[in-house]
């Protein structure tokens, strides 16, 4: 026990409090909690929306028909040395190992959901994302996101997840500020996100 819990008066205020609590509350009837919130949040077009919340966060984003992909994929990764997760269909630009993470130009994935609403793209470690160190080393992260994995909010990408597979949230590049609000971006992870959406 450390000396600021063992100090004297410490538990019997605290105890005082709660049993103040629980005489305010005795005899009181139930309260039931309504769990009728919005899970939705109607949209015209997903896709515009969430390509305009990735622009906002100062990302390069795509949007182009599936068949495009491919082409674009390659170009953008020209002369780049990236890693490609193994469970990934994409051709790059030149494809090195995951061992070679400290040395790559940058890592292509896809993800396991994305959010409308709030820009945020979500991974899993799929097959096609990888372990999460691929994504959060590099300088250069381009995500491929297909139109049918976006939803409007958050309640709906949560009920898409599942919470025992390790999860990162990503919007926009990896940025911070100090006490001034001088941004710094590629502290955390990749200092550029470029996103495709695939339609």
């Amino acid at each position: 026990m450390s000396e600021r819990s063992e100090r004297p008066g410490r538990h019997s205020a605290r105890k005082e409090i709660l049993d103040r609590v629980r005489k305010a509350v005795e005899g009181a009837a139930e309260v039931e909690i309504p769990r009728d919130y919005r899970m939705t949040i109607p949209r015209d077009d997903l896709v515009a929306h969430f390509a305009e919340r990735v622009d906002d966060y100062r990302a390069i984003v795509h949007v182009v028909p599936a068949a495009e992909v491919p082409a674009l994929v390659a170009e953008v990764t020209e002369g780049k040395r990236m890693i490609v997760p193994g469970g990934a269909a994409f051709a790059v630009g030149q494809a090195v190992p995951e061992d070679e993470l400290l040395t790559a130009d940058g890592v292509v994935t896809g993800c396991a959901v994305a959010i409308a609403e709030t820009g945020t793209i979500v991974l899993d470690a799929g097959p096609d994302q990888g372990r999460r160190a691929l994504t959060l080393v590099p300088d250069y992260h381009l995500c491929v996101v297909r139109a049918d994995q976006i939803v409007s909010g958050v309640p709906e990408a949560v009920a898409r997840l599942d919470p025992a597979r390790p999860l990162t949230w990503i919007s926009g590049p990896s940025a911070t500020s100090d006490i001034e609000l001088n941004r710094v971006e590629g502290v955390h992870g990749p200092r550029t996100l470029e996103v495709i959406v695939s339609t």
